[in-house]
């Protein structure tokens, strides 16, 4: 069963572009098919609704445009939709000829609970090709005047824009078809005026091509405005003469499509516009900047509905679910990592770079962009030096692993065991080597740095980082232990794309001895190997028992980081994203342990080396994240305790 929420209290809106079916210049029967579309979408929950361009009388109409019985039956039809529209919860689109002060206009007539809010002229008429609408129809007043239409005193003008008095971040501005091809469209005027979504009434004839490329604008459009994008496209009824229409509706966000029903697939676009998260982009965005002057908005009112997310809410925001994506991403992030090693590496003169390996996941990330950093500087792979610490809790699989990935790379390889080091120590600060504490985990983490700058100091070298950006987040680094280095390759990777990254070296590099290696470091439980190996000789401490699923965490990490957005919104896309795999209660805990973590651990993050910004969240306490050390929980923590885990 999907987990339903309330959709205006976490910023959502239900939209759909469809195309009903349609009869050329049949407006009593367009009339009742347009009725009929409304009242399914409003059923299915749908609380905005955008219909195609002239879906009351046909695009075709073409001469008949100027017949009076035409344009009257439009009008009348209109007026039917209206008094069908008072009974339902939906804010509606619906594209007709519009005669006023003997001119006509290709209108969007927007329409809620048996209201005509107001009438949006198109901007720009196409008069070439196939189009010839200057011969009917005249461009938009921009600003708005009065009109009685349909028995009803409104508003017609470009400048329009429609607010929900119940979700404040929902603001509609509309433009027509040929609009969002013009070179500035009046979509760009809305959007710095309020408009968060835009919809868009077209009848766009399908030609070879012509699909890529609306669905490129559309796309498009809405990344550059951060809007949602709405565009309901003709369909089958239009198609006569010389032109055939497919249907192709789309639903974009910020860029990413959200919902298409495929050119002649006869469907509607439906899914969720997130405008809260738009509002939050623009926030942040210091080049977006608004400006209302000679806008009119026009308020309507919707009821809050319980919805269920069609929208795709991915459960490992960082990584892609597209295969080739993800073998692209991973590679441009090596590449990333790589050059700002390299340029590290030059600017320093230094003759060896030295990494703490492991045999886990974290330092053989490293190591690898190590050893591409070398090819890039045209350098010996042995100017990398890999260092092994054996401690109390290293296990023969995970030093095993390391001597076999640095001899497949061709890195020098070498071992300094620190436990007699660690004892001494722990006899100057006099701590009881049998008391399993933090402190007795702490001084091995420092203990293994101290080698590591040492060692590199000796040698003109410098330290490679290893920690990522996950364990930055949680603060599950030492202080001036493996918190500290050089350059921290890693520190804009988080955990899950870690994995990812390795097994895709794995899969490319062609190296037998290499790829089942780096295989055996994937199945190998994560751990900083602090405490004592257990019984068996396996490793005694997990690192996701302790502090949480780094998949859950890197999830909470992208939508605290990347949008803001607030626990209760985070934890209801959590239920949604993660349904079939944890508990309400488990999702709920291990937020609260983030927020928990994510707070106290800042004064870490706060003096971090410097490491390459490798995607749009990171934690450089010089770049996108900049957070007092002493900031305090409390506002978060209390609305996670009015969450509930039902």
């Amino acid at each position: 069963m999907k987990y339903s929420f309330s959709a205006f209290e976490n910023g959502f809106v239900r939209a759909a572009a469809a195309s009903p079916a349609l009869r050329v210049a049949d407006c009593a029967y367009n009339a009742q098919q347009i009725i009929a579309t409304m009242r399914a979408h409003a059923a299915d929950g749908v609380q905005l609704l955008c219909l195609p361009e002239f879906c009351l009388t046909g695009y075709t109409c073409s001469d008949l445009f100027l017949q009076a019985t035409l344009l009257q039956g439009a009008e009348k039809g209109l007026a039917d939709i209206l008094s069908a529209s008072a009974e339902l919860d939906i804010l509606t689109l619906v594209g007709l000829p519009v005669r006023h002060n003997a001119k006509l206009y290709n209108c969007a007539a927007v329409v809620c609970h048996g209201e005509l809010l107001g009438l949006v002229p198109k901007t720009y008429l196409p008069n070439y090709g196939e189009f010839y609408e200057k011969r009917h129809f005249v461009p938009a007043m921009r600003e708005a005047e009065c009109i009685e239409f349909a028995g009803q005193e409104t508003l017609i003008g470009t400048d329009l824009l429609f607010a929900c008095k119940q979700l404040p971040d929902f603001v509609l501005g509309v433009e027509v078809c040929e609009d969002l091809w013009a070179p500035v469209p009046p979509s760009c005027r809305h959007a710095l005026a309020g408009a968060t979504v835009i919809a868009n009434l077209s009848a766009s004839d399908e030609t070879v091509g012509k699909a890529d490329y609306r669905r490129a604008l559309v796309c498009g459009q809405s990344a550059r405005l951060l809007t949602a994008y709405l565009y309901a496209d003709a369909g089958h009824g239009e198609s006569t003469t010389d032109m055939t229409f497919a249907a192709h509706n789309l639903i974009a966000e910020n860029g990413s499509l959200l919902s298409e029903a495929r050119p002649f697939a006869g469907g509607a676009a439906v899914t969720e516009l997130d405008v809260s998260r738009l509002q939050q982009e623009r926030m942040r965005n210091t080049s977006f900047c608004p400006e209302t002057t000679g806008y009119t908005t026009v308020e309507f009112e919707l009821c809050d509905e319980k919805i269920s997310l069609t929208r795709p809410v991915s459960p490992t925001p960082f990584v892609p679910q597209d295969t080739a994506a993800r073998a692209e991403r991973c590679e441009l992030i090596l590449r990333i990592q790589a050059e700002g090693l390299a340029k590290r590496m030059e600017h320093t003169h230094a003759k060896c770079a030295v990494v703490g390996i492991s045999g886990g996941l974290d330092s053989c990330l490293a190591l690898l962009v190590a050893v591409r950093t070398c090819k890039v500087l045209g350098r010996d792979a042995k100017d990398i030096v890999a260092l092994t610490m054996p401690c109390f809790g290293t296990t023969k699989r995970t030093r095993s692993n390391a001597e076999i990935l640095c001899e497949a790379l061709g890195v020098s390889f070498g071992e300094i065991n620190i436990t007699q080091t660690v004892q001494s120590h722990f006899a100057d600060i006099g701590q009881n080597p049998e008391s399993y504490d933090v402190t007795f985990e702490n001084c091995q983490a420092r203990v293994r740095t101290l080698e590591l700058m040492d060692y590199a100091n000796k040698n003109g070298g410098f330290v490679i980082g290893t920690g990522d950006l996950s364990e930055l987040a949680l603060g599950w680094a030492t202080y001036n232990g493996d918190h500290m280095s050089m350059y921290g390759v890693n520190a804009g990777v988080p955990k899950t794309l870690v994995r990812h990254i390795v097994q895709y070296v794995a899969d490319t590099c062609g190296q037998e001895t290499l790829r089942s290696v780096l295989l055996d470091i994937l199945d190998t439980p994560v751990s900083p190997e602090l405490l004592p190996t257990a019984a068996d000789g396996t490793i005694a401490q997990q690192t996701e028992k302790l502090v949480g699923p780094y998949e859950l965490h890197d999830f909470y990490l992208y939508y605290v980081l990347r949008f803001g957005f607030p626990p209760a919104k985070i934890y209801r896309l959590a239920r949604t994203a993660f349904a079939d795999k944890y508990e309400p209660k488990v999702l709920l805990a291990w937020l609260k342990n983030f927020y928990r973590r994510f707070f106290a651990q800042q004064f870490k993050r706060s003096c971090l080396p410097d490491g390459p910004k490798v995607g749009s969240v990171t934690l450089s306490p010089r770049g996108d994240w900049r957070m007092p050390s002493d900031a305090c929980n409390a506002l978060w923590m209390a609305e996670l305790e009015t969450l509930q885990a039902d």
